[in-house]
């Protein structure tokens, strides 16, 4: 009894065991094999940045405004809210959508209206020039 428990508990790992070593083997030959069969090139331009297929000008090192990290900052975290809302809805769209659920929805909404009125009383929407 004891030993048949066990073989199906053993029995669940096994394709964990099988994707952790897949996961684990992949990159690693993946980097090999792409080493193996890329041509190589030697040559002084090759090492040289490229911008638009024009020769760089200037150094690479400029500092751009803070603001503009602000901005990806609250694009990433407002655009999370789509993967969100997208699976909810498509869940609840052929079952029938219950009261609990609809206010969880509202819950969650709001919190996100919070935080969009938060970072305009903020002024960390206005564009700066």
């Amino acid at each position: 009894m004891i030993g048949d428990t066990m073989s199906g508990i053993i029995d669940s790992y096994i394709p964990v065991a099988i994707f952790l070593a897949v996961g684990l083997i992949m990159p690693p030959m993946t980097m090999f094999m792409v080493k193996q069969l890329s041509p190589r090139s030697k040559a002084a331009s090759k090492y040289t940045t490229y911008e638009s297929g024009s020769v760089p000008t200037g150094t690479a090192r400029i500092q751009f405004n803070v603001e503009y990290y602000l901005y990806a900052i609250a694009f990433v975290l407002f655009d999370i809210e789509v993967l969100f809302l997208y699976p909810w809805a498509t869940v609840y769209k052929g079952h029938g959508i219950t009261s609990i659920a609809v206010i969880e929805m509202f819950v969650f909404i709001f919190i996100l209206l919070f935080g969009y009125v938060y970072l305009w009383k903020k002024e960390a929407l206005t564009w700066v020039k």
